[in-house]
């Protein structure tokens, strides 16, 4: 029987997009199924968690796709494209590099993608657009990586694959005319953890063949307190990344993590999600300080998607991270004040 008008008109709002759609889809999928579907409903979990961050294109719940790419789009004037630079074996150790035409000595920026630890892509537009179009332009070089996802890897191998390519981007990157001793680490949710975890204890980027870099930013991480996670209610998809060993929680874990001599950094975080990812940000924050770290909180009233898509568009979220850049360096300082 049909819907009667008024419940149309209600209806008509959420349904009008594709994205609306399969979130529903999804929701509904994963109501309905019981927990013994582990393997399927974490998929779907981490899919939506995926599309929320901006990192996945609306697809399919269920088919695996990944998202749009910024590949195909149109480049701002000047920026130059090096696409799938192999650092590792495996087809997902690539990262493209976004440089400008011309210039020597330029900060790199390496961004590290989001997706659940199971999902995402280098390529994706919330990743990509507005960060290369702001950054690059200013002389910087731009580099976003793929890495190695689960059930292939975990979150500790994960974290290897993303020093990995910060080693190799700091090796090539003179010939892309980037100083590799002027080197940004930059993440976005799972990328933000993996960034911070990375960040607070350096000795496992130097295990890789990764030099010092000036700075981290940590986007939006809702899991740089991963025992604190995992020891409470939460998603079923850091049950599949963090598992039930709690000497595994710490070791993943960037507050358990941090050491005296880490690299700054800062962590943006979302005050209006309801897990409250500001609150881990703080205690990481004093604990980083009563070791002598510089860490700083950017507390932003944007969804965990907005975080990472708005990023790189004028205003004061971007002047909040460009100041954060500039303290690291006079160099770096100097790009951002060309414009």
């Amino acid at each position: 029987m049909p819907a009667p008008p008024a419940r149309r008109r209600f209806l008509r709002p959420a349904l009008r997009s594709a994205s609306s759609r399969f979130a529903i889809l999804g929701m509904a999928l994963a109501l309905a199924l019981p927990a013994a579907a582990g393997p399927l409903r974490d998929r779907i979990e981490a899919r939506r968690a995926a599309q929320a961050q901006g990192t996945e294109a609306p697809t399919d719940e269920l088919n695996g796709d990944d998202g749009s790419s910024a590949g195909n789009a149109e480049l701002p004037a000047g920026v130059v494209r090096i696409a799938d630079v192999a650092y590792g074996p495996d087809p997902r150790q690539r990262f493209d590099v976004y440089r400008p035409a011309r210039g020597e000595g330029a900060p790199v920026l390496v961004m590290v993608h989001g997706g659940a630890w199971r999902l995402g892509d280098k390529g994706a537009r919330g990743v990509v657009e507005h960060k290369v179009a702001h950054w690059v332009p200013r002389g910087f070089v731009f580099v976003s990586v793929n890495y190695r996802l689960l059930p292939q890897a975990d979150p500790l191998q994960q974290a290897g694959d993303v020093a990995r390519a910060l080693a190799a981007v700091q090796a090539k990157a003179a010939g892309w005319g980037g100083d590799p001793a002027k080197v940004v680490l930059m993440g976005h949710s799972a990328g933000a953890h993996l960034a911070a975890l990375l960040g607070a204890a350096p000795a496992l980027a130097e295990k890789a063949g990764a030099r010092p870099w000036l700075g981290t930013v940590a986007l939006d991480s809702a899991a740089l307190d991963v025992e604190r996670i995992m020891a409470t209610r939460h998603y079923r998809f850091y049950d599949a990344a963090f598992g039930a060993d709690p000497a595994y929680w710490r070791a993943t874990s960037p507050t358990q993590a941090l050491v005296a001599g880490a690299p700054p950094l800062l962590l943006v975080c979302s005050s209006i999600r309801p897990d409250q990812p500001c609150a881990q940000a703080h205690d990481f924050a004093r604990r980083a300080q009563a070791l002598g770290v510089r860490a700083e909180v950017a507390e932003q009233a944007r969804s965990h998607k907005q975080i990472n898509e708005e990023l790189g568009t004028p205003g004061d979220y971007t002047a909040r991270v460009d100041a954060f850049l500039s303290s690291l360096d006079a160099a770096v300082a100097k790009r951002l004040e060309l414009r």
